[in-house]
């Protein structure tokens, strides 16, 4: 067992990193350099103590592990920390990416030591947001983290900024109000805030609905499912490239990720209850975002309405309660993780050389850029959904677990496999392929070094998941089957109850 609390170190130590960044005062182009050098070796040294986090974890075992324990609040709320197979996954994600969004980062000119912060500070509320197992640091961790980005939206963001970063801040905002009062009633019920405790407190059958309610309200704007998710687009269009990649990559999970820890386990009956409503606004959600994904003429905005989609996908899964689909959405929102931050990197490439994202400005780029052309393709063929990427396992998976419980929600949802097909391969042959003659694509030069290190690894993994998804799915199997199993057990004794009666 370790000795260390080597969670609470995997989770801080990008706060210790944004602390020296601060000590390095100065504007002069040295101190940029050390600004970002310091973030980079931070994240680094955080993802490798993470690495640690797997390979000391026991997938065999479904409870929670590496757990820390300290008394807090007076009230009983304590500072307690934990990861099971369903949070593991997401801990990695987010510390495995953000070395890449420094790298990605690394042009940036202007108050590079506050920009450098915002994401090193960003990093400790994502990862506490996976870790937390008190229900008042949860909500503590997963409201801080609106702050950073609210901020590397708004400083760092596109012309219509301001207005991007507000919608994005009132939007979850005023969501996660609902999961507060939530919260409070669950502590009254149950009188802690434990999240292991609460999942084994019988919940009565009204408190479950209203509670099951105010969480849905914060987790469906955080994921963002239809029809709450207009904020999504502006803060994806407005933020930096890194902005976007930790907003699609990481953030988005973390409704999810609140489905998983709080909707099915805490509230079973409730989310019986609401399938229908889920799988209709999935349905919804994969079929109408991409058909407005087909109508965009700005790059960033069709990647953001596929990810309203692609979480669809994710919803749907869940909320099947069945083993393929919460394993296919776990799987779906990691691979989703990978593409979408790679997408959003291989629109940040070509932003960086032409400073436009219209669709109608690029057109050859193959004939400039080949390495660029191969690494997109690859990317773009994830995001359909092709065989042998990781995009397919997440979505054949969901749809699997789907059509045990919902044939028609399972035969629509697949509606949304063709027209991904659709808007992504329209953007590929739009972008990439076609003759170069545009003057302004003439000097366009091909991939960087720096460029190939952000992407490069992004691929293998792509490749790596789309054929040996194994990894993955064995790291969250126990967590997984336990969730089913409660939640199918809770289920049957309500039905055999009201057979009784």
């Amino acid at each position: 067992m370790t000795t260390w609390p080597i969670l609470s170190v995997t989770t801080f130590l990008p706060v210790v990193g944004a602390l020296i960044v601060y000590l390095s005062r100065g504007e002069d182009e040295a101190a940029r350099r050390n600004s970002r050098w310091i973030a980079l070796w931070t994240t680094l040294i955080t993802f490798a103590v993470s690495v640690i986090l797997v390979m000391r974890f026991d997938p065999a075992n479904p409870d929670f592990q590496f757990v820390e324990k300290a008394s807090w609040l007076a009230t009983g709320i304590t500072y307690h920390m934990g990861v099971d197979g369903i949070s593991l996954p997401f801990v990695i994600l987010t510390t495995a990416l953000m070395p890449f969004c420094i790298i990605a980062s690394w042009k940036v000119t202007s108050r590079v030591r506050e920009y450098m912060m915002a994401f090193l500070i960003l990093e400790t509320l994502m990862v506490g947001t996976f870790s937390a197992l008190d229900l008042v640091l949860f909500y503590l961790f997963f409201e801080g983290g609106l702050i950073p980005m609210f901020l590397i939206i708004g400083v760092w963001g596109g012309p219509r900024r301001v207005y991007a970063s507000f919608k994005f801040f009132l939007y979850t905002l005023l969501g996660s109000v609902l999961m507060l009062l939530a919260i409070m009633a669950l502590y009254w019920n149950g009188n802690t805030t434990d999240i292991p405790t609460l999942m084994h407190t019988a919940v009565p059958r009204s408190l479950q609905t209203w509670a099951w309610l105010a969480f849905f309200a914060s987790f469906a704007v955080k994921m963002p499912m239809w029809p709450v998710h207009t904020w999504l687009p502006d803060a994806h269009v407005e933020a930096p490239t890194a902005g976007s990649v930790v907003l699609a990559a990481i953030l988005l999970k973390m409704g999810g990720y609140g489905f998983l820890r709080f909707s099915l386990p805490m509230f079973p009956l409730a989310s019986h209850d609401f399938a229908p409503l889920i799988f209709t606004l999935s349905a919804i959600a994969i079929i109408y975002t991409s058909l407005v994904a087909l109508m965009q003429e700005d790059m960033k905005k069709l990647i953001a309405y596929s990810s309203v989609a692609h979480m669809g996908f994710v919803t749907m899964g869940i909320f099947a309660g069945t083993m393929q689909g919460v394993a296919g959405g776990v799987f779906q929102m990691i691979s989703h993780g990978i593409v979408s931050g790679a997408l959003f990197l291989c629109v940040g490439i070509v932003y960086d050389r032409l400073h436009t994202r219209e669709i109608a400005a690029y057109g050859g780029l193959v004939n400039r850029m080949p390495l660029y052309a191969m690494t997109f393709m690859v990317f773009t063929m994830a995001n359909v959904g092709l065989p042998g990427t990781s995009g397919f396992v997440g979505e054949f998976m969901t749809l699997l677990g789907t059509f045990k419980v919902s044939i028609p929600t399972a035969f629509f949802a697949s509606f949304g496999v063709i027209l991904s097909a659709a808007y992504a391969l329209w953007l590929y042959r739009k972008v990439v392929f076609g003759a170069l003659v545009k003057p302004s694509l003439m000097s366009m030069k091909d991939l960087t070094f720096r460029e190939c290190l952000t992407l490069f690894p992004m691929i293998a993994l792509t490749i790596l998941f789309g054929v040996y998804p194994k990894p993955v799915l064995d790291m969250s199997a126990a967590s997984v089957q336990q969730l089913v199993n409660n939640y199918n057990t809770a289920v049957t004794a309500v039905k055999a109850a009201a057979l009784l009666q």
